[in-house]
């Protein structure tokens, strides 16, 4: 399986304006930079038979913004397990479960749950060993194995500005 991880974009600031952390939108700019991100998809040739998306609202505008670009409205999911401070294991439960079948997965979520996922994907480890993501930034690993322990090869980690010089 082709798994692709992207970090949502730039969001509001934390602070009185968003109370609800999970409530923080996109900002303009980080709107249009997902949509730079998105375009630069296109033209690297990511595909995804399934989006799934984090709930947080920085999180689901940014996987909007993507499947719009991609023409893939309909293959977008919510899933908890991408919410904001569950880390990896939730997630490597679903994925085992009803996704374990798919050719390529999109997933858009938050730091640091996404850099431990692909860490853990990568080396094996759940040391807590993380790499960093920058917001609207992708990653692509071929996943070998979910069960009985995941395993995967780190393809490539793309920047925002790499991926809006693919278009």
């Amino acid at each position: 399986m082709d798994l692709y991880v992207l970090r949502h974009g730039r969001a509001g600031e934390r602070g009185p304006a968003y109370p609800d952390d999970s409530k923080r939108p996109l900002t303009d700019d980080g709107r249009r930079r997902i949509e730079k991100v998105a375009k630069g998809m296109v033209g690297l040739g990511v595909r995804y038979d399934r989006l799934l998306t984090s709930p947080f609202t920085r999180a689901l505008e940014t996987a909007e913004i993507v499947a719009k670009v991609h023409g893939t409205s309909e293959r977008l999911e919510e899933v908890e397990e991408l919410a904001q401070g569950l880390g990896p294991e939730a997630l490597l439960r679903r994925l085992r479960g009803e996704h374990a079948e798919r050719e390529a997965l999109l997933l858009v979520g938050h730091e640091p749950d996404l850099g431990e996922l692909v860490s853990r994907l990568s080396t094996g480890a759940n040391d807590g060993l993380s790499i960093a993501l920058k917001k609207g930034g992708l990653v692509k690993l071929t996943v070998e194995s979910l069960a009985p322990s995941a395993r995967a090869t780190l393809d490539w980690v793309l920047t925002p500005r790499q991926l809006t010089m693919m278009r």
